[in-house]
């Protein structure tokens, strides 16, 4: 979630708060959010990209060195006025992202990819146009035209691969609900989140999510708060309760009064958690721009140095300049343009492919070096819902069948999470359900009614405990279960477990995962009950139950402190403070948007397992890129050298520094294909 980082996020002297978060629902914010921002420059990239191609081509035919190189002469007069002007529109037009890049990275002390790009276009500029009026030497306009090229692709290319899969980042308010049920008297009156004030009435329906922070003043309901606070079984709330904006109301409808809201509200203090975070991780430089940075140290120490030596070793001032010009031009290779971002290309579309979405490059280049995994339990370790784990009949004349699906009849008339639990499993076998007479709650134990001329009871442990029924063996499970017992008439015939199952596939990748040699810990909104039963079940290295969202954060710095390279994945808004926090945030996709967008990674299918993919899969990335970052400077290893003209009987010609420059340009693209064998 980026706010506007210019807006301080207080109130104006004159109480006009107009940067609150708040007013952000459905104003004009959402609409020029971050991604249409990204698909501008996308944009603005081909475009450039287009013109400046149309421009080389001229810019080339009227190049001398091309001509020679292909053997045809095109002179007329004032052809090199002609050229001149082309290149001058090339490079104010196709070169202007880097000279901005260029002035963005000086003020952020921090030269990258646009400094190397810039510094070699405007020399070879400068020193080319200086040539047409009168200076001795040979024009580089061509070298100028074919480098802009190129990286306005690689640039593209980059981007576009990128943009693929990120999305707008404003979706942590979205979790709000627009619109609110104001009580005004007897009426009710649909009024916009944004106005509602401290201390207001609101009517919250059945299954609509909770506009405010607040606290009931009449109705009893069951509230699903997993997303936001992370405890998987859905919570029992009734009037002078405290409800959060953002949970999910069950099936009664709820009046609430509203205490907190925008600025106040738990979710505008995760948003701000979240902002902390990504500010401090957004510092760090992927691979390509440290190899820039230092060709760009390389480019002038070496064009400098060229130029003293040769004009103390007496040399012609034209020789000289054309020698340190050709060292500073030669050095940003074009091959460096395409080397990363082809292979981010390549990487970002085979892991889509493999539901891998990956939203901020660096991360996934650091992926490699995971030591510690912090997982969230519910929906990312479990299911993240509420279901039958096991049902089991305790008398002959009774089939599990017959037994769950008394059981569910019974439970259709209830609305707790438990007996939706259970309704469903027997929905999912496609059992007959029977008619229910006389249904009637036994206030806190269970409920009871008739059936096929038999008195049916589901209660809780509790109510065997009181009626000094003993409870059976078998029906001890793990502690993460929930179990209700079935008694007909007055036998004790069956009994249901419930639980947040564990996903089928968390035990294999945690077992692979432990094999690549990682620490695995849980961090779980959850109690200490459940948190320990699924920790030892998948064995894990520790864990933390019932912690908030500040809380999480603090797990995953303390690892971070104890020199660890933390990687956090959840699913809940709760997790999103700590996804920003970690060296790598994955989220996995059957979570909220929220998750999704503060994470640098987002898991598709939801499944472990595709976290030990995406840590191999950051490993081969990682050698392509090296590897490419090795042919692309490997070029100029050789031809910096020859170019600086130190070596006696060998001075590099331009022609010849353009073909091999081609030629590693080749190389890297080529190489960058490779990724897509190593990755299948």
């Amino acid at each position: 979630m980026k706010a506007d980082k210019k807006q301080p996020h207080h109130h104006d002297e004159a109480g006009d708060d107009k940067h609150s978060h708040h007013e952000h629902h459905g104003s004009d914010h959402d609409k020029h959010s971050h991604h249409d921002h990204h698909a501008m420059m996308i944009r603005d990239f081909k475009k450039r990209f287009w013109v400046s191609l149309v421009l080389t081509v001229p810019i080339l035919a009227l190049s001398e060195m091309i001509q020679q190189w292909f053997g045809f002469e095109l002179a007329f007069q004032g052809d090199k006025y002609i050229l001149f002007g082309l290149s001058t529109l090339l490079f104010f037009y196709g070169g202007w992202p880097f000279l901005k890049g260029l002035a963005e990275e000086i003020k952020d002390r921090n030269p990258g990819m646009m400094t190397l790009i810039a510094v070699a276009i405007t020399v070879a500029y400068a020193y080319s146009s200086a040539v047409v009026f009168g200076l001795e030497g040979m024009d580089f306009f061509w070298e100028l035209a074919t480098l802009i090229l190129v990286m306005l692709l690689g640039h593209w290319i980059e981007m576009k691969s990128v943009m693929g899969a990120s999305r707008s980042l404003e979706l942590l308010v979205k979790m709000m609900p627009a619109e609110a049920h104001l009580l005004d008297g007897e009426q009710i009156k649909e009024v916009k989140v944004s106005d509602l004030k401290k201390g207001d009435l609101i009517l919250v329906k059945a299954s609509e999510k909770i506009p405010a922070d607040g606290t009931i003043v009449e109705g009893e309901s069951h509230l699903d708060e997993s997303m936001i606070s992370g405890e998987s079984k859905p919570v029992s709330k009734s009037k002078g309760d405290e409800v959060i904006g953002g949970a999910v109301n069950g099936n009664h409808s709820l009046k609430v009064k509203v205490e907190k809201t925008g600025e106040e509200s738990y979710l505008n203090k995760v948003i701000g958690l979240v902002e902390e975070a990504q500010k401090a991780k957004s510092k760090t430089q992927n691979l390509a721009n440290l190899a820039a940075r230092w060709l760009t140290f390389i480019a002038l120490g070496a064009g400098t140095l060229t130029l003293l030596v040769w004009i103390s070793l007496g040399k012609p001032w034209d020789f000289a300049l054309e020698r340190m010009v050709t060292v500073m031009v030669i050095s940003c290779p074009h091959a460096l343009g395409l080397a990363i971002p082809l292979v981010v290309a390549i990487s970002t579309s085979v892991s889509a492919g493999k539901g891998l979405l990956i939203r901020n490059r660096t991360a996934f280049e650091n992926s490699r070096k995971i030591t510690a995994l912090v997982f969230d339990k519910t929906g990312t370790l479990t299911e993240g819902n509420f279901g039958v784990s096991r049902f089991e009949s305790l008398t002959d004349d009774l089939t599990e069948d017959q037994l769950l699906a008394h059981t569910a009849s019974l439970e259709q008339e209830s609305e707790h999470p438990i007996a939706m639990g259970i309704v469903k499993k027997a929905k999912e076998k496609e059992l007959e359900f029977q008619p229910v007479k006389k249904f009637e709650a036994l206030t806190g134990k269970g409920i009871q009614g008739e059936m096929d001329g038999k008195k049916w009871k589901v209660v809780s442990p509790g109510y065997l405990e009181e009626n000094n029924i003993s409870i059976p063996e078998k029906s001890q499970g793990n502690e993460a279960e929930t179990i209700v017992f079935v008694i007909r008439d007055k036998d004790l015939v069956g009994f249901v477990a419930l639980s947040d199952k564990i996903r089928e596939d968390s035990l294999p990748a945690i077992n692979l995962l432990r094999e690549k040699g990682m620490k695995m810990f849980m961090a779980t909104g959850d109690n200490e009950k459940t948190a320990k039963a699924v920790s030892d079940e998948l064995k894990l290295d520790g864990y933390y139950s019932g912690v908030l969202p500040d809380e999480k954060v603090d797990i995953v710095k303390k690892l971070q402190k104890e020199g660890y390279f933390v990687a956090m994945t959840g699913d809940g808004v709760n997790d999103a403070p700590a996804l920003a926090q970690a060296d790598v945030g994955i989220a996995v996709g059957s979570g909220t948007d929220v998750a999704a967008e503060t994470a640098d990674i987002i898991l598709v299918n939801s499944s472990p397992k595709d976290i030990a993919k995406l840590i191999l899969f950051g490993r081969a990335t990682y050698q392509k890129m090296i590897q490419n970052l090795i042919w692309a400077t490997g070029y100029n290893a050789v031809a910096l050298p020859l170019a600086t003209g130190f070596i006696p009987g060998l001075v590099i010609s331009p022609a010849i520094g353009a073909v091999f420059m081609s030629f590693s340009t080749i190389i890297v693209a080529a190489n960058a294909q490779l990724l897509k064998r190593s990755m299948t």
